[in-house]
């Protein structure tokens, strides 16, 4: 008896010591995506699904004679798939119609190209006009091709003084604008994006990582070491972003995922930014933290540390999507920087991910690569994540009352979800109702628009109360003028008065 019991103490005290990123499976046998958020106090709040796996992709899935290897990346045009197969040195087209998924061919060479065969391919785009580009890494490439697959252009190594011809030019990530300028992600590559024009032509970089170290970093560095041991020890030197996407306006998001985890609550790690067409970051952070994605982690840590974005993709809405290497989670964020929800684990059930590669959508569905699985995920929204969009887009759209009715709904399903005070507080700004969005606001501990809300309503209580304002005015400052003039009078009056009779 006494051995039971203890049994099952310890097996209690294991539970509770498990990673939450560990307990997420049911015991229904099936996949359960546990989604969270965070509230006022940072403290994890347990909410509805935003998502639900629609089904998992495999090379049997798409009936392939050779299994994918090595995936490295998606993209997805239209109802068209793309997918790298790196260790097969192939791109898969994947057909979408509804929930069924079709091969409809396999692209392994260029023709015309030379060589007309890809070595590692890590990334493709496709344009609006069917073009292919392909970041062809050991090719030393970007190969671009039209859609019938005939060789158009090669954007090879930059042979300028701002290129280091030391260096081997490997494309790894790249995204092309709607003037058909080619940004590159290049291995090795620090100062920022390798920038090519339309025809091939190198015009420089964009977008560098910042350097960031703190004063007793180069106090210590050039004070305090000697000149064998600066040899040694690392420069002070930008990193490399790890993936890049593109949105419809252009603007080129990017992750981050060397830095010190340190610097990421205040905002100088910047694990995710959004560089406009000089390279600067311009992404909008109005929330209680900066998109890092989960607040808590095991420091100094590798499996349980924090989180490390392999991926990212933007909605048409401009709502975006990080994709975590570490723990296998989603990490959803609106165009303000507020988490909207996450899920996922590492695991190798369905919803679960060994090693996170890619992420890419499809209107709000999100399509979830697997390198090591070599599983593509589908994730489609419920109804909980639907309304979340769906409010989102009515507020965009200056739909404000179906707006604030939409996230009342989303409150019926989640009773704590901060961002549904926010978002009917805003929208019932919009309508200039400021006193009761001060209400919501402050149910949010909105303290910035709350600021805001009671500084117009306070501009609307004195616009409407002018009149008695100035009334209380002129009688508090007039009134006693008039009176002391009438007392003046008065005796005068009297003053006179008595002259005349003493006369």
């Amino acid at each position: 008896m006494k051995t039971a019991i203890r049994l099952t103490a310890l097996v209690l005290i294991l539970a509770l010591l498990l990673p939450v990123g560990m307990a997420f499976a049911s015991t229904d046998g099936h996949n359960s995506i546990y989604t969270y958020n965070y509230d006022y106090w940072d403290d994890y709040k347990e909410t509805p699904d935003a998502y639900r796996v629609d089904q998992v992709l495999y090379s049997s899935t798409l009936e392939l004679e050779t299994p994918m290897r090595r995936p490295q990346s998606l993209y997805v045009r239209d109802e068209e798939i793309f997918v790298c197969d790196t260790g097969n040195n192939r791109i898969l087209q994947i057909h979408r119609d509804g929930d069924a998924y079709t091969l409809v061919r396999i692209i392994d060479k260029i023709a015309g190209a030379t060589p007309e065969t890809f070595s590692a391919p890590s990334d493709v785009f496709v344009d609006e006009d069917g073009n292919f580009y392909i970041a062809d890494t050991n090719n030393n490439r970007v190969v671009k091709a039209d859609k019938d697959l005939n060789f158009v252009l090669a954007f090879t190594q930059p042979q300028d003084a701002t290129f280091d011809q030391n260096l081997s030019f490997l494309p790894d990530k790249i995204v092309v604008d709607v003037s058909g300028r080619v940004y590159v992600l290049a291995t090795n590559v620090n100062k920022g994006l390798v920038k090519f024009e339309n025809d091939g032509t190198f015009t420089g970089f964009i977008g560098a990582n910042p350097v960031v170290y703190t004063m007793w970093d180069y106090i210590w560095k050039n004070f305090f070491t000697t000149k064998a041991q600066r040899a040694q020890q690392a420069s002070f030197v930008p990193t490399e972003y790890e993936n890049i996407c593109i949105d419809n306006e252009g603007f080129i998001y990017a992750t981050n995922i060397v830095f010190s985890e340190y610097d990421l609550i205040w905002d100088n790690a910047k694990p995710i930014r959004k560089l406009n067409s000089i390279g600067n970051d311009i992404l909008v952070k109005n929330d209680w933290y900066p998109p890092i994605g989960d607040l808590h982690w095991v420091e100094q840590s590798q499996e349980y540390g924090p989180s490390k974005f392999a991926d990212i993709t933007v909605f048409d809405n401009d709502i975006y999507v990080a994709f975590d290497k570490t723990r296998g989670r989603l990490f959803g964020y609106d165009p303000q920087g507020i988490m909207l929800w996450a899920f996922g684990t590492k695991g190798n059930s369905d919803g679960a991910f060994l090693s996170a590669a890619s992420i890419e959508s499809m209107g709000f569905d999100l399509f979830a690569l697997d390198e090591n699985e070599c599983s593509i995920t589908v994730f489609t929204p419920t109804e909980y994540g639907s309304l979340i969009y769906l409010a989102s887009d009515q507020y965009l759209r200056g739909e404000y009352d179906e707006s604030a009715d939409t996230w009342r709904e989303v409150l019926r399903l989640n009773a704590n979800y901060n961002l549904a005070f926010i978002g009917i507080g805003r929208a019932l700004m919009r309508q200039e109702n400021y006193k009761e969005a001060m209400d919501y606001f402050k149910m949010a501990y909105d303290h910035e628009n709350y600021g805001r809300a009671y500084r117009y309503y306070r501009k609307e209580l004195v616009e409407e109360n002018i009149v008695w304002a100035v009334a209380a005015i002129v009688i508090v400052l007039v009134v006693p003028l008039v009176v002391l003039q009438v007392k003046k009078m008065k005796m005068e009056v009297e003053a006179y008065e008595r002259q005349k009779v003493i006369k």
